[in-house]
């Protein structure tokens, strides 16, 4: 192409694609989606493309810590503030919302109160705690998974952090069906050396096929009445006991 024939309006959408290429690769889906860079790619000005990185950045600083938690996904500083992690509904309870990583995180996760919900105890306002300020978690602890909005402690004052024994036989038997339905994309802490059994969290690194395959899973039972959580499971079948034996055994044995 005879560069005479470059117009002002192609160098700036090159410029902006660009441009927001790199962003893109800095930021989370979500944010550079909702970001000004994206809006103003369609045809923006220098200047326009400036601010949008600087406010990129600017949003990086204030969410990212560019620190994993234990399960290898990034620690965010704070939630419901542009970044990954956002305060979600958890359907047929009465909870509020849970603070947890969008996207199929969340949908493994409020499945996961969900059936203990119905199937273990009834959950009130304030028995889940979600996402915690990287600040607040001990870091040598899979509870800093709670940083990257990436597990969740189901009523953690009655299962403090260090003590066993807090669930009845058939409750540990829900508990085990429950891990054994996700394929073990969620470890219970309960497993871990140094007991945490009030919490969940998601067990594979970002990015691994084994999480977006479960999370479809589940939502592929949303058009299902018979299945998902609340739907009655028969957690004493041979089938089911036994796929969870085997994964509690090399759960445990990866503690």
């Amino acid at each position: 192409m005879n560069p005479s024939h470059i117009t002002r309006r192609g160098l700036l959408g090159r410029a902006a694609a660009i441009t927001g290429a790199a962003i893109a690769a800095s930021l989370p889906a979500s944010q550079f989606l909702a970001s000004p860079a994206y809006a103003a790619a369609q045809d923006p000005t220098p200047a326009e493309v400036r601010e949008a990185v600087r406010r990129a950045q600017e949003r990086n600083r204030r969410v990212l810590t560019g620190k994993p938690s234990g399960n290898g996904w990034e620690m965010e500083r704070v939630a419901d503030g542009g970044g990954s992690v956002y305060t979600r509904p958890v359907p047929g309870t009465p909870l509020a919302g849970i603070a947890v990583r969008m996207g199929e995180v969340e949908t493994v996760l409020v499945h996961v109160v969900r059936r203990f919900h119905y199937e273990i105890d009834e959950l009130r306002a304030g028995d889940v705690v979600g996402w915690r300020s990287p600040a607040t978690v001990r870091k040598g602890l899979a509870e800093s998974n709670q940083a990257s909005g990436t597990a969740v402690q189901i009523r953690p004052g009655h299962y403090p952090s260090g003590a066993r024994g807090g669930f009845y036989p058939q409750q540990l038997l829900v508990i085990r069906d429950v891990l054994a339905e996700l394929d073990g994309v969620v470890r219970w802490g309960g497993d871990d050396r140094r007991a945490d059994e009030a919490l969940f969290y998601i067990d594979v690194k970002p990015g691994d096929k084994r999480l977006a395959k479960v999370a479809a899973k589940i939502r592929g039972w949303s058009d299902d009445p018979a299945a998902g959580a609340g739907a009655p499971v028969n957690v004493f079948s041979s089938s089911r006991r036994e796929a969870a034996g085997a994964l509690a055994e090399r759960q445990r044995d990866a503690a």
